[in-house]
């Protein structure tokens, strides 16, 4: 069957949590907040392969103008086999009329997003309070 993207709301959170934790994100420290945080997105997109949680990407939007993907994640052993570009494809489809979309990118994610048509922000510093640890 391969993978197929879905924008249902109903995914199990220990499947979030697995897909957080396989990726070494933080955020899965704070199962419920995390949880609430993606159901709560503006669009939610997951990849599957089958009934497994592959991929899920997630976007913050005033709707008309601006977008911001502040999640983008692969499972590592799905990861370069072109599950991101199909999220991000698909945001594209959602939000690619949109005035700015936007997103924080380091390390190897940098030339993933340069792949899919994101560039860097002019002179513009990226800025956070942040409490977590990966980055």
């Amino acid at each position: 069957m391969g993978i197929y993207l879905s924008d249902r709301r109903d995914i199990k959170i220990e499947a979030i949590i697995e897909l957080y934790r396989a990726n070494e994100w933080s955020s899965a420290n704070k199962p419920e907040e995390l949880y609430k945080a993606l159901m709560n997105s503006h669009s939610l997109i997951s990849a599957w392969d089958a009934d497994q949680l592959v991929g899920l990407g997630n976007a913050i939007s005033d709707g008309y103008l601006v977008v911001y993907y502040p999640h983008l994640l692969v499972h590592p052993l799905s990861q370069g086999k072109g599950v991101g570009r199909l999220i991000m494809d698909k945001m594209n489809e959602i939000y690619g009329g949109f005035h700015m979309q936007m997103l924080t990118a380091d390390g190897k994610s940098i030339e993933f997003y340069e792949k899919v048509g994101f560039e860097k922000a002019g002179e513009t510093q990226s800025m956070w309070i942040y409490g977590g640890s990966e980055h």
